[in-house]
């Protein structure tokens, strides 16, 4: 399944840093970031339930936000990039 996450953390303290990072660190694990705070994730059902339960753990739900998108398998299709940062290819080689 393909997923958008984007997420909205205070910043205004310390704490609020620190969750900032975590929720980045949990969305490297699973995707590819395409803005600051908007990343594309290819996950399975099994990924999926685990990466969101991380993110909801992380938050403070007084002070941040977390949208999740669900785009599909005919993500392709969803999906329109224009302007200078080039298109991440989610299915393509992942060299390490």
């Amino acid at each position: 399944m393909f997923v958008l996450v984007s997420y909205d953390v205070s910043t205004i303290d310390k704490a609020g840093r620190r969750r900032l990072r975590r929720v980045a660190k949990v969305c490297k694990n699973y995707g590819q970031r395409v803005q600051f705070s908007v990343f594309e994730c290819l996950v399975d059902p099994a990924q999926w339930t685990v990466m969101r339960q991380q993110l909801v753990d992380v938050i403070d739900p007084e002070t941040d936000s977390l949208r999740f998108y669900y785009l599909g398998s005919n993500w392709k299709r969803r999906v329109e990039h224009v302007g200078a940062k080039p298109g991440v290819d989610q299915e393509g080689l992942l060299l390490v």
